[in-house]
């Protein structure tokens, strides 16, 4: 496999050079269906080699007073179709007029053959120079290769960077440390994103590069291998290495094909096409996959060898600590059992005294000897000993080793170990064990060998901009929200931490949190599936009947309580009392409640807000109620509106207002407005209402008198068509988003509507300047002294990779008054907007709405009446149904 090039005599023939280029890049292009991919990216470097040699050559360059130098990714000898070409002109101190003149002449060239050039023309003192200011030109300079002109000065250079490089092993280890840890700040720490880079996420490229510059700095040398020579890593570390970095480089290959540019960041854009080419599109036997398909087996295979260059990375990078920065700690280890021991990481420590060794916080467990993993149960043994000391924050590097060799050496599941079963119980129901025990369990893959279905979810990620993170990515995080319910986030969530403290048993909520999501990928209903498997973890375990039953319940029902508060009206006794229903119990309900809202903050950093906290805990505490009362089964709405009005009233009084007017006002609301509204909004729209006068019309509030982090939108005006149409246009125009929707009508022809509304961002409204602009936006409208606004957004990057049909769901409630459906839509711009106008066009009354985005997918629920205010009849609700479609498919 040989590409040969015909180089034209003349580098003014550019159109003869060029066409090189392009035939090289088909051939290199037709080669990626079955080349290896080294000597791909070998091939790609080397034909630039004889390219800018041949040029060189061309510009008669002075052979001893200059030479052409590749550093950086291209000095290491490898290049991807679109990779930048670093290159050094070194230059002796007199180089002469011709010999810039040349260089400007090349780099002219190179521009003009459209080629990604970095260079800079120094001297070998500049580079000293310029090494000693810049990690990163020193990096570069480690790897460099000569290509054409002068030998001896590249000698010269050589022999200057081998006796006096100017950054210490020492400080160009920190500095390459420090350079990868805000690297990592910059992805949050985690590879798990929807749209990695594959060179700079945590994991890609750019950490095995970084183990490597170290290495070759410390043992000054040239070469990846040393690290095998040096001890630092075993042949089988060094081999696993290089199959990540071949499949990276495989994947950027593919990449930089796709897009037509340099590009690293694997964006949904692309991520169909890559996995076609990379062969992800079809099986064994030549079947199909879906594009979907075909992206998430791709995606799978990606982060699991993210994980395992993290892991690499972690590891190497606490050996070189060790050898280079020298002992952290002069203390000896001190036994915890047979087979482990801490070591205390203040060099201040007394290690004979047992009190300062008690006052230490910054432990290090270590295995004592090379088999302290040999037996299985040593390895739950080891975390177990993290939870019960919690001055432990790390584990040595040579122990990390230990651990892995033993995890790949394992020939069966840990749980197919009776001890095993016997220790991992003990484990979560150790009150710590989901701290940093766990964690580390998740990080070096453990729990992918004590739970097969565990195993399998590693790495299973789901194309849409639902789920930011993969599976066991999300269950992890679940699960350690949970802990933090219980220990650190106490203040913000004291419904959930008060439920969990009566919790007898709250590592059955762990466990149903570690359950809940572990059959997706599988095939079926994931909430089934993971029931079935909790089923026989209980049993496996000897967990008991109830335990079972309650687990189990929790993994088929996890969505049950988000499902119900954010696309069901909570305010309607029949939702409340079908949800108290199928909890059945007070217990069920409090395990619910906890698990929904660890699972919500565990999806998407971008999904949870104080509305969607203050729904829960509505849903929780109206179903509460319900429990209690054994003797009814539906929710007493009259109690409700009977306190919520005494309430407001102690509150209007309060506030100087007489009963006479706020009883002759409340006259005309119905009983709906008040069983809907809290005390507080009850009394912040009536005092305003009885404050304003008929020609101020329409009123409108904007503020959040409920304290939910939400802005609160009430408009108070003369009855009139398609009110809801119109606030939406303008809301779509101001870049808010509407979240929930009460549409209220007073016996005398008055509307009173209330909207929930956030900013794109998921935050309220706070600004002054932007209150007031919306506020009069709506004024003007309503007004009609201003046109209603048209969405001019266009859709997104993201959102066009996305095709989500559109479909509309009747649901049948016992409403002669109302008909209720589900809308699920491609979250577009102005979808709001749009689907007010289909109500105004074919005269439909909405009621009420909740809006929900799933991702890329809006799952809507809206209430709807004719406008004789009845149910829709079957024609109306077909009429509906296709004007929907019809509007909502349109580009």
């Amino acid at each position: 496999m040989t590409f040969t090039p015909v180089w034209p005599e003349s580098i003014s023939a550019t159109a003869a050079w060029r066409q090189q280029l392009h035939d090289f890049n088909q051939w290199s292009k037709e080669q990626f269906l079955h080349a290896d991919i080294e000597t791909l990216v070998s091939a790609r470097a080397q034909f630039f080699d004889q390219m800018l040699s041949a040029l060189w050559q061309r510009c008669q360059f002075d052979p001893s007073a200059i030479a052409l130098l590749a550093v950086g990714g291209y000095g290491r000898g490898t290049l991807h179709p679109e990779s930048d070409i670093d290159l050094l002109f070194l230059v002796s101190a007199d180089v002469d007029a011709n010999d810039q003149q040349r260089i400007s002449q090349f780099i002219t060239l190179l521009w003009d053959l459209r080629l990604q050039v970095g260079h800079a023309v120094r001297t070998i003192d500049d580079c000293f120079e310029h090494a000693a200011q810049d990690i990163t030109i020193a990096t570069s300079l480690i790897e460099h290769r000569l290509l054409a002109g002068s030998e001896a000065l590249t000698q010269s250079l050589e022999q200057r960077l081998h006796y006096h490089f100017p950054w210490s092993s020492r400080d160009f280890y920190q500095a390459k440390k420090a350079e990868q840890v805000e690297r990592h700040k910059q992805y949050h720490g985690t590879a798990y994103n929807l749209e990695p880079n594959i060179k700079a996420s945590p994991g890609g490229l750019r950490d095995i590069q970084t183990i490597s510059w170290i290495a070759k700095q410390h043992f000054n040398t040239r070469n990846d291998e040393s690290l095998v020579e040096f001890n630092f890593i075993t042949a089988e570390e060094f081999v696993e290495l290089k199959e990540c970095t071949e499949f990276l480089w495989r994947v950027r290959f593919a990449l930089h094909l796709v897009a037509g540019k340099s590009e690293d960041r694997l964006l949904f854009d692309f991520q169909p096409d890559v996995a076609q080419m990379l062969g992800y599109a079809h099986n064994q036997q030549g079947e199909n996959y879906s594009a979907k398909h075909a992206v998430e087996r791709m995606m799978k295979d990606f982060f699991k060898v993210v994980l395992r260059v993290g892991e690499l990375n972690r590891m190497l990078l606490q050996f070189f600590e060790q050898a280079i920065l020298g002992p952290m700690t002069l203390a000896q280890p001190t036994p915890l059992n047979d087979h482990f021991a801490y070591l205390p990481l203040d060099s201040n420590a007394n290690p004979s005294s047992d009190q300062a060794v008690e006052q230490q916080n910054n432990w290090q467990i270590m295995a004592r000897h090379d088999h302290a993993f040999s037996q299985p149960e040593n390895i739950l043994q080891f975390f177990l000993l993290i939870a019960e000391h919690p001055q432990i924050t790390s584990v040595h590097s040579h122990s990390i080793r230990l651990l892995r060799n033993a995890r790949r050496e394992l020939e069966a599941y840990l749980v197919d170990f009776p001890a095993c079963r016997e220790l991992f119980i003990e484990f979560v129901r150790h009150p710590r064990s989901f701290d940093l025990a766990f964690e580390l369990m998740h990080r070096y893959g453990i729990m992918a060998r004590y739970l097969p279905a565990w195993d399998h979810i590693v790495g299973q990620m789901q194309f849409d901009l639902f789920h930011a993170y993969t599976v066991d990515e999300h269950t992890f995080r679940l699960v350690r929200n949970i802990y933090r319910l219980r220990h650190q986030d106490r203040e913000e969530f004291p419904l959930a931490s008060q439920l969990i403290d009566n919790m007898e048993h709250p590592e059955w909520l762990f466990l149903a949190g570690i359950f809940h999501d572990i059959a997706k990928g599988r095939g079926g209903d994931h909430s089934q599936l993971g029931a079935e498997d909790a089923r026989v973890f209980a049993a496996q375990h000897q967990l008991g009947e109830h335990a079972s039953d309650l687990i189990a319940w929790l993994v088929e029902q996890h969505l049950l309580m988000s499902v119900t508060a954010q696309k069901r009206d909570i305010y309607d006794p029949d939702v409340i009392a079908t949800f108290a229903k199928a909890c059945g119990s007070q217990e069920r309900l409090d395990y619910l409640y906890c698990l929904t809202v660890a699972d919500i903050r565990a999806t998407n950093s971008n999904l949870w807000n104080n509305w969607k906290a203050t729904l829960l805990e509505e849903l929780y505490r109206a179903t509460s109620e319900l429990i209690q009362q054994k003797d009814k089964n539906t929710f007493d709405v009259r109690q409700r509106v009977q306190n919520n009005r005494q309430l407001a009233m102690g509150l209007l009084l309060s506030a100087g207002f007489e009963v006479t007017a706020i009883s002759q006002l409340w006259g005309r609301f119905t009983a709906d407005y008040f069983f809907r509204h809290t005390p507080e909004q009850i009394a912040w729209h009536s005092q305003n209402i009885l404050d304003t006068q008929e020609h101020q019309l329409p009123l409108i509030l904007i503020g959040d008198e409920n304290n939910t982090g939400t802005t609160e939108l009430f408009i108070y005006h003369h009855e009139e068509s398609h009110l809801f149409a119109k606030v939406a246009a303008v809301l779509d125009s101001e870049q808010l988003s509407i979240h929930d929707a009460q549409i209220l009508n007073t016996r005398d022809g008055y509307v009173m509507d209330t909207f929930i509304v956030l900013q794109r961002d998921g935050h309220p409204l706070s600004e002054p300047r932007r209150i007031e602009e919306l506020h009069q936006h709506l004024h003007d409208v309503l007004r009609k002294r201003r046109k209603v606004p048209t969405s001019q957004r266009a859709i997104s990057r993201r959102l066009r990779n996305f095709n989500v049909r559109t479909k509309v769901k009747f649901i049948n409630l016992k409403n002669a008054r109302r008909t209720t459906f589900e809308l699920t839509a491609l979250d577009r711009p102005g979808l709001i907007a749009r689907i007010a106008h289909v109500f105004q066009t074919l005269d439909i009354n909405l009621v009420a709405a909740k809006i929900t985005t799933v991702g890329e997918q809006a799952e809507d629920l809206f209430i709807v009446a004719s406008n004789q205010q009845q149910a829709l009849t079957e024609s109306e609700r077909e009429a509906l149904k296709k004007a929907m479609i019809s509007a909502l498919e349109q580009n």
